[in-house]
């Protein structure tokens, strides 16, 4: 007989062996069709643009009410200390260690080359 699945309390004691082993399945976002379909060469990562579309923003926001979902800041030249400059900031810095080929690409599409 296998023990019970408690409650986890917080601060408390954290049974580990109940991890849910890692799917091979694709991500539900790329399956739902969110991101944009590469024209030629396949592949993902930089060639395909390494984030969402505004169409599939869009269509994610649709599917999810209430997400505040946002699409990439792409301007290079966004006015320092406004909305966009703090948010292109905030993701350059959580997204440094980026070292795939996908993550160069959002980077890239991110204009973090600014923020170093």
């Amino acid at each position: 007989m296998s023990t019970p699945i408690t409650k986890r309390v917080k601060g408390g004691p954290q049974n580990t062996d109940l991890a849910l082993p890692k799917s091979s399945a694709p991500s539900r976002k790329k399956s739902l069709g969110y991101y944009a379909k590469v024209k030629k060469g396949g592949g993902e990562g930089a060639k395909a643009g390494g984030g969402m579309t505004a169409k599939g923003v869009a269509k994610y926001r649709k599917d999810n009410p209430g997400s505040k979902l946002k699409t990439a800041v792409t301007k290079c030249d966004v006015k320092v200390g406004t909305a966009s400059y703090k948010r292109q900031k905030a993701f350059c810095s959580r997204s440094r260690s980026w070292t795939g080929e996908r993550g160069k690409a959002a980077r890239r599409k991110w204009c973090c080359s600014r923020h170093r």
